[in-house]
């Protein structure tokens, strides 16, 4: 089986080297749990051995083709400079290795807020190319992927806020969709996808079917330690082909820390049941 790295050195052993291409993966997870540090150092990661083209050249072990980082509310140079700031990273560690595809025009477009905040188009052109359609993020959303290059490693940032603008019955069956025609695909395209959620946010109900969309879960969360101490946690909810393996060294939560050197780290531990 081919396998794509997190790039995250503590992990990746556990995972026999990466996720199984193809994988769509949730990363789900509540203020400052860690599911954005974890797609951070991720992407940092492949990012800086794209850059010095060293790469595992073992049989099982594909590096992606492409580092796409969509997002829907925020402006690249955001993302970066947190980054950069978060981990240390050189400011032209992105040049040339990671491309950021920037949809935010078409999410603000639908809502109430002034055209000034996220655009310096004129009026005419704003009106002229303007979406009001709750499907029409997904509609660029899925143009966008189709010009990707396969086995690349894809993040959405964040998949709450296309999934929070399906706000009737219709709508979230389309998003639904969406999710189950992307995780079919992904296979075809030996692509692997992080879908960042926030956790809360959704009713248990669609928050299931969101989940049974997706190849892999991984929930990233705040567990009391004792002595008024708190201990971030990453759990492996599912993750298909790969968790009869896990369960079978007891592998399946972990404890999380970040640091500004090592970026996204774990260390195992053994669930008791």
């Amino acid at each position: 089986m081919k396998h794509m790295p997190t790039g995250i050195p503590s992990f990746d052993p556990v995972l026999s080297g990466g996720v199984p291409l193809g994988s769509v993966i949730l990363l789900s997870g509540g203020p400052g749990g860690g599911n954005m540090e974890f797609a951070y150092s991720s992407v940092l990661s492949h990012a800086r051995t794209k850059r010095g083209g060293k790469q595992n050249s073992a049989d099982n072990i594909c590096y992606p083709e492409e580092i796409i980082y969509f997002t829907f509310t925020k402006l690249e140079s955001s993302v970066r400079r947190e980054i950069e700031l978060s981990f240390r990273a050189d400011s032209d560690s992105f040049d040339g290795t990671v491309r950021f595809i920037d949809l935010s025009k078409i999410y603000f477009d639908a809502s109430v807020v002034p055209r000034e905040w996220y655009s310096k188009t004129d009026i005419v052109e704003t009106l002229r190319t303007r979406h009001h359609e709750s499907e029409s993020l997904i509609g660029e959303l899925t143009k966008q992927l189709g010009t990707i290059a396969a086995g690349s490693l894809i993040i959405f940032d964040s998949l709450t806020e296309i999934a929070t603008q399906a706000a009737t019955e219709s709508e979230w069956r389309q998003f639904i969709s969406f999710l189950r025609g992307l995780q079919r695909v992904s296979k075809h395209w030996k692509t692997t996808y992080y879908l960042l959620i926030s956790d809360s946010i959704f009713e248990p109900r669609r928050m299931a079917e969101i989940k049974d969309c997706c190849d892999a879960v991984i929930d990233f969360e705040w567990e009391e330690t004792g002595g008024r101490r708190r201990q971030r946690v990453m759990f492996i909810e599912k993750f298909r082909i790969v968790m009869p393996a896990l369960e079978e060294q007891d592998f399946v939560k972990f404890a999380v820390r970040i640091t500004a050197e090592g970026g996204f780290e774990v260390s195992n531990i053994r669930m008791v049941i």
